[in-house]
């Protein structure tokens, strides 16, 4: 990097990162819970985690909100030799970061099936929904300020896009990156016009 560069990842990107390697984790290992009588039998064990997954939804979605929306606030304008980081890099970066975690946390939830049946993945999944949510959250903060959210790489990998590392939020132009409001990953422009290749053609005799 040049003098004065800093690297940025989205902010939604970051906060999206564990939602499906929690849900999808999450759902299989409450199917795999399901097939286990368990300690309590398999209806308590499914209430139980209708129970876990609702409150961990709400609770991953609620947590931190008024300090993403501080930051928010108090974003000031990326500078032009900051550097954005794809999409794709930040979620590999997220994912290696933490996939032992990931792993520790999946085999915790099936587990846990043998005393509550699927209640354990249940959990998993609910916090999975609330981090989608919140990036969704996020995603409408950009649009109605027709601006994206950015977080200094490494501090987002310590602690989060909103830890105690995060000294503060940057800003870019909407179209900036390769990332929807939200961090979704943008769908790629058609390109209208585009001369298609002649097909082969069998040599004269």
């Amino acid at each position: 990097m040049g003098r004065g560069a800093v690297a940025l990842a989205r902010v939604a990107v970051v906060v999206r990162a564990p939602a499906g390697w929690l849900w999808w984790p999450g759902v299989l290992a409450a199917g795999i819970g399901v097939l286990l009588p368990g300690l309590t039998g398999r209806r308590i064990g499914v209430l139980a985690g209708a129970a876990l997954f609702v409150a961990a939804a709400f609770a991953v979605f609620a947590v931190r909100r008024k300090r993403y929306a501080r930051l928010a606030k108090a974003a000031s304008r990326a500078g032009k030799s900051a550097i954005l980081q794809d999409r794709a890099v930040t979620l590999r970066v997220w994912r290696r970061a933490h996939r032992w975690w990931l792993l520790l946390a999946f085999l915790a939830a099936v587990g846990s099936s043998f005393a509550l049946p699927a209640a354990g993945g249940m959990l998993l999944a609910g916090a999975g929904l609330g981090l989608w949510a919140k990036a969704l959250w996020l995603g409408r903060w950009e649009r109605e300020h027709d601006a994206l959210l950015w977080v200094r790489t490494e501090a987002a990998v310590r602690g989060g896009a909103a830890g105690r590392d995060v000294r503060g939020h940057l800003t870019t132009g909407a179209a900036a990156g390769d990332a929807r409001p939200g961090g979704a990953k943008a769908a790629r422009p058609k390109v209208k016009g585009a001369a298609r290749a002649p097909k082969a053609q069998a040599p004269g005799l």
